[in-house]
């Protein structure tokens, strides 16, 4: 059965940040034709001893399964009211309805009350006269050098050393073995390399004092007091990274390059992007910034927290105090970036900057170029990925962001 919602009474009040309740009565005439039917439908199916499958009288059935029966009809009929109410207001909720003071007595009205958030509707009022200011997008000879330098370490060799003690940046191999500690006296391997983090200062600091072969015991601080455990360290081997002449051959080993020269250009024009990119990226969110100042609005608290969950993820093996704390720390920001989605999705919607079919398929045909392959098959690989809806939000934005720069006046 679906209420007829003339037969109910609704009623909807607006409270802060977006949050809706709504109260819905339904009358008792209506509850007691649910029961019946529930009873009906239940006698259909019913198995009791005396009696025929299905020719349970409906009078046993309400008498032997009374507490079922008005549970299974209390929760059909709630669902039908919260639906049919929610089409009669015109509501559509982002957040899932929480059901409160539910009042359900034999022969009366049922009444319950529903929580819950709406989409945000506001206006933008202000969207230009700011000014915003650039910052350069240079590229130093130093940055291009310390790439090189990394592309050396990633293609050197680590190289065995004899003897000496380990340096900042040597690759240890050592067995550590707390004393006194019977699962622990044989010692456990490590592979790490000095000065990255990977071991505790005081671990490091021990290792240093050993040379290859040679070992040694250490009082060890391993939390923050003052105690400290008995360690016996050896080192087992020391190794330095061997890396190669930054020349000819280099640019051939890492990519399709003949000379040092085309790779160093090719440094250069990826680290000339990037700083275009972040220097974009500043103009952006000091729009969006402007554009809130200007503009305020609250958000719904059902928003802000999906955002939140969505950047802790499983956040497994966390106990619950620190992950409230992570939430309460997080949500400042959270809200603030729910603020600026909603600011692109709003000036996209009044502006009309919306991606179109012919911006996705020009999209698409630049991918498919760039790696010499068909804009069908990109097109059925994004498809499939789940990843054209992110292609049309990103051009969705590079059309609001253009709109938005023409609107200011920004400057380098």
């Amino acid at each position: 059965m679906t209420i007829d919602a003339s037969r109910l009474q609704i009623s909807v009040q607006e409270q802060e940040h977006w949050r809706r309740r709504m109260s819905v009565t339904v009358p008792a005439a209506v509850v007691q034709e649910e029961e019946r039917k529930a009873a009906r439908n239940l006698a259909s199916r019913a198995k009791l001893k005396g009696f025929r499958k299905g020719r349970v009288p409906a009078k046993v059935i309400s008498s032997r399964f009374a507490g079922a029966l008005r549970q299974e009809a209390l929760d059909k009929l709630i669902g039908d009211a919260y639906r049919q109410a929610l089409a009669t207001e015109q509501l559509r909720p982002i957040s899932e309805g929480q059901i409160e003071d539910v009042k359900y007595a034999p022969e009366e009205d049922l009444s319950f009350h529903v929580a819950f958030d709406v989409q945000p509707v506001f206006e933008l009022g202000r969207l230009g006269g700011f000014a915003v200011e650039r910052p350069a997008a240079d590229v130093t000879d130093e940055q291009v050098n310390q790439v090189l330098e990394r592309i050396r370490e990633q293609t050197g060799a680590w190289q065995p050393v004899e003897g000496g003690h380990p340096e900042e940046g040597d690759l240890v191999s050592v067995k550590l073995a707390k004393l006194g500690e019977a699962d622990s006296e044989e010692g456990r391997d490590y592979d790490f390399v000095l000065g990255q983090g990977d071991a505790i200062p005081d671990i490091e600091a021990a290792i240093k004092t050993l040379e290859p072969g040679g070992d040694g015991e250490f009082d060890i601080r391993f939390g923050g007091g003052g105690e400290t455990d008995r360690v016996r360290i050896t080192l087992v081997g020391r190794s330095q990274l061997e890396r190669p002449p930054l020349d000819d051959d280099l640019a051939k080993q890492v990519g399709d390059f003949e000379t040092l020269e085309e790779l160093t250009a090719k440094v250069r024009a990826d680290l000339e992007k990037e700083a275009v990119d972040q220097s974009e990226g500043v103009v952006r969110a000091r729009l969006l910034d402007l554009l809130l100042e200007a503009n305020p609005f609250e958000v719904p608290a059902s928003m802000v927290d999906r955002y939140v969950e969505g950047v802790l993820g499983e956040a497994e093996g966390v106990s619950p105090e620190r992950l409230q704390e992570a939430r309460t720390q997080i949500r400042p920001e959270a809200e603030r970036a729910v603020k600026r989605l909603l600011v692109i999705d709003r000036v996209a919607e009044t502006q009309g900057l919306g991606a179109t079919e012919d911006d996705i398929d020009a999209r698409v045909e630049e991918i498919a170029e760039a790696n010499k392959t068909t804009p069908a098959k990109v097109y059925a690989s994004m498809q499939k990925a789940g990843r054209l809806d992110a292609i049309e939000h990103d051009l969705t934005e590079r059309k609001v962001f253009g709109f938005l720069m023409e609107q200011s006046e920004i400057t380098t």
